[in-house]
């Protein structure tokens, strides 16, 4: 085997250890409980390093062996692949790049507002077609009864910090919480644990303070909060999973870039070697 050949696939393989961070980080949005009621947003990342994986295993077969077919397989595929990656990666960029988060007075928790995510965002996860799906997915899990076990008295709840899904600092399991199982701040309701608020003299004219339920299935989900904390939710794990994408992506562009070139430099020495052969 050629040193065109062996630098082939030694950058296959790096190509091949590349495909691992990206399927890991798809698998990490896949498994989050926001996700497994998103079933648009769940498996691009997983499929895409998968692929990945996969040609880049055929083109270090195809470098060991030096299989031209392969080789022009893999660097075909590989170019179609980076493309994909590199829209996926812009587009999450775009669309989470809008922040609905704000603060709230004397809590350690943030609100969110629907109108201050991106509209792809919102016509492709929480348009009302697909909301229904979404909301009741969302009740059936143990989004809300978390609170409940982990926060007693209203000191303890206002003071903690809640992510748009989770009510604690668990990087884990981060569920809707802060949108979905307690009223906005805004609407005026006395506490009495984190799921059960008594209705105020005067609630404001936000829509979501007249839908807030007590009844433990229904809560804030139909609010724009909850859709709000979803969407809040999603925009701060895509952004985590972009910086290993962004980090894998340079690393593949880098290693194809040297792959084409080592790949141009073995066909110049099988050429020369057959014109060696024609005149010996």
């Amino acid at each position: 085997m050629g040193v065109s050949n062996n630098i082939t696939a030694v950058l296959n393989f790096i190509a091949l250890l590349c495909s691992i961070p990206i399927i890991a980080s798809g698998i990490w949005l896949a498994s989050k409980p926001d996700n497994e009621c998103i079933h648009l947003l769940r498996w691009p990342v997983v499929i895409l390093g998968v692929l990945i994986l996969l040609v880049s295993l055929c083109g270090f077969l195809g470098a060991y062996w030096y299989k031209e077919t392969l080789l022009a397989f893999y660097l075909c595929c590989m170019a179609i692949l980076i493309a994909l990656l590199l829209i996926v990666l812009i587009l999450a960029f775009v669309v989470t790049k809008p922040d609905g988060s704000y603060g709230v007075p004397g809590r350690g928790y943030r609100e969110y507002r629907l109108d201050g995510f991106s509209s792809w965002l919102k016509d492709h996860v929480v348009d009302p077609k697909s909301w229904n799906k979404i909301r009741a997915c969302l009740a059936d899990t143990d989004v809300c009864p978390r609170l409940n076990q982990e926060y007693v008295t209203a000191d303890q709840f206002f003071v903690t910090h809640i992510s748009p899904l989770q009510a604690c600092c668990d990087l884990v399991f981060i569920v809707l919480q802060s949108g979905c199982c307690k009223p906005p701040t805004a609407c005026g309701y006395s506490y009495v644990n984190p799921t059960l608020w008594v209705n105020p003299v005067n609630p404001t004219v936000d829509p979501d303070c007249f839908l807030w339920n007590n009844d433990q299935s229904q809560l804030c989900y139909n609010c724009n909060s909850c859709k709000a904390g979803l969407l809040g939710n999603l925009r701060n794990e895509w952004r985590k999973a972009n910086i290993i994408l962004i980090v894998a992506v340079v690393v593949l562009i880098w290693v194809y870039v040297i792959a084409c070139s080592a790949f141009k430099n073995a066909q110049t020495e099988d050429l020369f070697r057959r014109y060696k052969q024609g005149w010996a």
